[in-house]
Order: C-alpha cells, then structure tokens, then sequence
C-alpha cells in the first residue's frame, strides 16, 4: 500500500509477540478469503515513523509502526492488510521480480530474509535489526509498485473485506488520513503519493463499493478493538520518552492500555518502584495474560534480578507454549541463571524456540553456550555453525561445522546436519563468488 521510502538509510525489524499476533489475528481471514494459507504469510514490523506498509519477498508482509501508532482503530489497520493482501493474492510480487530480472529480485530477496534472520535481542519485546547502505536502496527501489497494482490491490481488498463479512470503512477512514498530506512538497509528503494513485481517486472508488456492500456499517469486534488500543500503547511506550507517554496515558487514566504503557515507561527509564506495581496490577486482573507475565520477567531480567524474573517468564511460557519470543526469554533467564540444574532445561527450551523460529542467529550462539556449559562440544560447534550460516559467514560456518563432525559420533543426526551446513556454505561462497 505504501512503498517504502524511508528518510534514513537504514531499515529496521522490531520483535513483539503481542503486537505480532493481534496483527495475524487481524490477517488470517483475509488471507483464507484470498486463497492464501495465514501459517505461510510471515508478518514482521518496521521501526519507522511514516504510514506505510508493503510486501516483500513473496509472502512476507511488513508494517511501518508509523502506521500501528497513527491509525485510530482496528479497521484502519484491517483495511491496509486487506489491500497488501491483494498485493500478494494478486501476483504482483512476481511481476516485480521479472521486471527487475532475477539476480536484483533475489539480492532484495536475501536481504529481506537476511534483516528477518538478524533480529538478535533474544527478547520477545520491541528489539530492532537493521538493514543498511546499498541493500536498503535496493529494497527500496524493489517496493515501488505501478498504479495500476495498486487500483488492482485496492479492489481486491474491498472484495476480500466484503467476503469476510467486513466493512471497508476502515481502509476508506486512513486514505481520509493520508489525503491530508497530499499537498505537501515532493520532498516531505508521503512516499505513498508518489508511487500511488492520487488518495482522492481511491477515496471515490471506495465509497461506491461501501455505498453497495451490506457490511458497511459493522465495525470490528470489541476484542479487536481493545487489541488495537493496547497494540498503540505498547508500541508508543517502547519507541518514545516517558514524557511523553505520562502526558498521554495519565496517572487518572486506569484503563489496561494507559497502566501498561505507564508501566514499560517506567521500566525503561528505569523505575521499577513505580514499574513493578503497575504490571503486578494488570496480572492481579488477567493472571493468564502471558504477555504481563513475559514483562514482568523482562523488567526482572534486564535489571539484574535474574533469579526473580524465572518465575514470571515461566508463566508466560506455560500459558503460551507455542510462543517462540516468550520461550527464548525463559531460555536467557535459565542460562543467565549460572544454576547448573538449570542449564539442560535452558538447552530444551533454546531447541523449542528455534524449532519454531530457526532463523534466529541470537538463539543459536545461546544455544551453543548451554551446549558448552553442559559439556557438549560437538553440539555446541554446531549450534555455532547454524549461527554463522544465518548471518552469511561461510568461513566461520564451514570451519565450525567440520569441528562438528569431528566431534559428534559418526551417522548420528548432529553430524548429518553439520554436513548439511558445510554444503550449503560452500554452495554460497561459490554463488558469492
């Protein structure tokens, strides 16, 4: 919808699990009505301040937290999935590729996943990775899509929230937002403007189809709404200075979404006296609220009270197993520990994460240092090899993948994977060459 330009040179992935699942569950319909499967469209969110989003790499959908923060409902946000769903429902990617020729198409393609597989904070809260210098021209230069594209886009979208038994009100209210930028200079409107149809002509084509469709009037559910309150929040206490966020979410104001994000301010700054109460406060009225839980062992964690912060990041991983970002920061905090009893269920718990996210560079070295403080060299060796491959270091990856199979017993599954290894490094070095 909005192809990115972004003022600084850089591009930057941020993790949440919170804010990563509110975002699939306003998607996963609107993907099923385009045919898509939800599992197989990864989602990830861009640090940057300007209203856009776009879809990369095949099914890979990013939003600018510019967009989240700015939008005023769940619709809103609904509404731009709905028409990057008609990007990717509509081909429009592969298009591109060709347009471009193959060897460009798969440089931003690497980089894509490359930024994915670089996120290393290890955290399941707002943590960044970045993409820089000539691959970010690239990527940007890769996202400028056509005009046509984007009417096509916008009426798949009208389309799949019609199917989905949803009004596209909300697509219609952030055009209205957008359109006020329209008569800015080239220099400082919006990239969307300059890649796009004019907002006013997409205003009109969307309010004959609203006029029409029988959904029209049907806002989105009261759930979705309170997600999309406690997404803004959540996103605006971890990317601006507690000043700001006192001044917004006042002391008087008991809502969840004002304490939650009264209580990561002061954690950042950091006051846990004043941090501590509030999300204690928001576990005491939602105990299975597993996201309050991972805070609360974030706050512990990142403040030295490691021994504190087991109990809280246990929670959160037994009310969410499947979570890869909550079962890593329970795997940091049993490692960071130095409890020996401690380090084999470190060890399993690194495994699981990556088992469901294996393009984390940051769990694999830990993973290796549980291995290596249990006396498990060889598995550690390889744990190191699958971090180099990530972060593209075939020297490192073929070097500690043969230390591997060294170590590991003939024909058992670690060797067989570190062979794996050592042949896709040598593949990339000679591509690379």
């Amino acid at each position: 919808m909005f192809p990115v330009v972004p003022a600084a040179k850089n591009l930057s992935i941020i993790r949440d699990a919170e804010i990563e699942n509110t975002i699939q569950a306003y998607a996963a319909p609107l993907f099923k009505a385009a045919g898509l499967v939800p599992s197989s469209v990864n989602i990830y969110l861009v640090k940057d301040r300007t209203l856009n989003a776009f879809v990369a790499g095949g099914q890979n959908l990013f939003i600018h937290t510019g967009l989240l923060v700015r939008s005023e409902n769940a619709d809103q946000v609904i509404g731009v999935i709905a028409h990057e769903t008609g990007h990717i429902a509509g081909g429009h990617l592969t298009r591109t590729n060709e347009a471009l020729r193959n060897s460009t198409a798969q440089t931003i393609l690497g980089a894509v996943l490359g930024v994915i597989a670089a996120v290393g904070t290890g955290r399941g809260d707002v943590g960044a990775a970045v993409i820089a210098g000539s691959q970010g021209s690239s990527i940007r230069s890769f996202l400028r899509y056509s005009r046509i594209q984007e009417s096509v886009a916008d009426q798949a979208a009208a389309q799949f929230l019609e199917n989905t038994g949803q009004s596209a009100h909300g697509l219609l209210e952030f055009l209205n937002i957008l359109s006020q930028g329209e008569p800015l200079s080239t220099e400082t409107q919006n990239s969307y403007m300059r890649s796009h149809p004019m907002s006013r002509e997409r205003i009109e084509s969307l309010q004959t189809h609203i006029a029409k469709s029988r959904f029209s009037d049907i806002p989105s559910s009261e759930d979705f709404q309170t997600r999309h309150r406690i997404m803004r929040a959540k996103l605006l206490a971890f990317l601006e200075p507690k000043t700001i966020i006192t001044g917004r979410y006042k002391e008087t104001d008991n809502s969840i979404e004002s304490r939650y994000a009264r209580a990561i301010a002061y954690y950042r700054v950091p006051n846990l006296e004043k941090a501590l109460p509030l999300v204690d406060g928001l576990i005491a009225e939602q105990p299975n609220n597993a996201y309050f839980h991972e805070l609360k062992g974030q706050m512990l964690f990142e403040n030295g009270r490691v021994q504190e912060a087991l109990g809280p990041y246990t929670k959160a991983t037994e009310l969410m197993p499947g979570s890869a970002l909550l079962r890593l920061g329970l795997a940091r905090a049993q490692l960071e520990s130095n409890n020996p009893a401690l380090l084999q269920l470190s060890a399993l718990n690194f495994q699981s994460a990556l088992q469901r996210e294996p393009r984390m560079p940051f769990a694999w070295r830990q993973l290796a240092i549980a291995y290596g403080r249990t006396n498990q060299p060889g598995m550690s060796a390889l744990a190191l090899a699958e971090e180099a491959l990530l972060l593209g270091n075939q020297r490192n990856a073929l070097y500690q993948a043969g230390k591997a199979e060294t170590l590991l017993p003939r024909g058992s599954i670690g060797w067989l994977k570190a062979q794996d290894i050592r042949e896709a490094a040598q593949f990339l070095d000679r591509e690379k060459k």
